[in-house]
C-alpha cells in the first residue's frame, strides 16, 4: 500500500509542474537606471510571472556585461563603438541589435543661486576643457569655476567628450562621479558649480539654456526644442541585446516602446521616441 502511494505522489510530482517565473538581467547606463526601473516595476506589475533585475554602473559597464553573456539588456546613453560590437560578433556571430527607446536633452546644472542662465556650446567647452576658468567670462560672478562630472565608464562622459568637448581631454581639475545624481548633488551644494547630465535629474538645480553659437537663440531642454534640434545637447538612450529578441525579451521590449512604456519615459522626465 506505501508503495503505491509513494508512486502516485511521484506520479504527480512529474505531471504537475511547479510554476515557474521567467528572469531578465539589465544592466549599464546611470542615467537611465531610474527610467529601467520604473519600467520593471511597471510590467512587474502587470506580468507575475517576469522578474526584470535592473542594476546600473554605468554605460560601458553595461557593455561589457552584455558581451560578457552576463546580462540580457544593456542600457546605453551612447552608441555601442564599433570596437565593441566586433567583440560581440567574435562571440556571438551577431554584432548586436541597437533600439532607441527614449531621447534626453543632456542637461547642463548650475546651482539655483546662480545669475548665468545660459551658455554657447563654444563657452560649455571652453570651462571644460580649461580655457575658461572665471564665472565673469561667462556674465557671471567674479568665482572660480568648478567642475563636475561623470567617471569615464559612464555613456554621457564619453558623448559629452565626442559631442561637446569635440574629442579634446577634459580639464584635470573636473571633479569625476560615479553617477548623475552625485552630480546634481554636489551642484545643489556648491554656489559656484557646474555639470551635466540627464534631464531626469534635473532636481535641486537649474538646467541652462544652451545655444549652438554666440549669435544664436539660447533653449531650454524641452521635448520642442529637442525634437526640432533647436537645444543643441540631445541624444536617443538606447537598449543593447545580443540578438534579434524573441519570447519574453521580446515581448518585454516591445511593451517598452509601446504607449504604456513610452508614457512611463514621460513622467520619469525623458522624452519619448514618438
Amino acid at each position: 500500500m506505501k508503495k503505491t502511494i509513494l508512486a502516485a505522489m511521484m506520479f504527480l510530482l512529474v505531471i504537475v509542474p511547479a510554476l515557474s517565473e521567467e528572469t531578465i538581467t539589465v544592466k549599464g547606463s546611470d542615467t537611465m537606471v531610474i527610467l529601467a526601473q520604473r519600467w520593471a516595476e511597471k510590467y512587474m506589475q502587470a506580468h507575475k510571472d517576469v522578474v526584470i533585475q535592473v542594476t546600473g554602473g554605468g554605460s560601458g559597464t553595461g557593455i561589457s556585461a552584455l558581451i560578457n553573456g552576463t546580462t540580457d539588456i544593456c542600457n546605453a546613453s551612447r552608441p555601442m563603438k564599433p570596437s565593441e560590437r566586433d567583440k560581440l560578433k567574435a562571440r556571438y556571430g551577431s554584432r548586436g541589435v541597437e533600439i532607441k527607446a527614449a531621447m534626453d536633452g543632456l542637461s547642463v546644472y548650475v546651482n539655483e543661486s546662480s545669475p548665468v542662465t545660459e551658455l554657447s556650446l563654444q563657452q560649455l567647452k571652453g570651462i571644460y576643457t580649461g580655457k575658461i576658468t572665471n564665472w565673469s567670462e561667462v556674465g557671471g560672478p567674479n568665482a572660480r569655476i568648478i567642475l563636475y562630472g561623470r567617471e569615464n565608464n559612464s555613456g554621457t562622459y564619453v558623448y559629452f567628450k565626442d559631442n561637446v568637448l569635440e574629442g579634446e581631454d577634459y580639464v584635470s581639475s573636473m571633479q569625476s562621479l560615479p553617477g548623475t545624481a552625485a552630480v546634481v548633488n554636489a551642484v545643489a551644494r556648491d554656489k559656484n558649480g557646474i555639470g551635466y547630465g540627464g534631464a531626469a535629474y534635473g532636481k535641486g538645480i537649474r538646467e541652462l539654456k544652451m545655444k549652438k553659437d554666440a549669435a544664436s537663440p539660447a533653449y531650454p531642454p524641452t521635448l520642442e526644442n529637442i525634437r526640432s534640434g533647436d537645444y543643441p545637447v540631445s541624444r536617443f538612450l538606447y537598449l543593447y541585446v545580443r540578438n534579434r529578441p524573441t519570447g519574453t525579451l521580446k515581448e518585454y521590449i516591445d511593451w517598452v516602446l509601446g504607449d504604456d512604456g513610452q508614457k512611463v519615459v514621460t513622467e520619469v522626465g525623458y522624452f519619448p521616441i514618438r
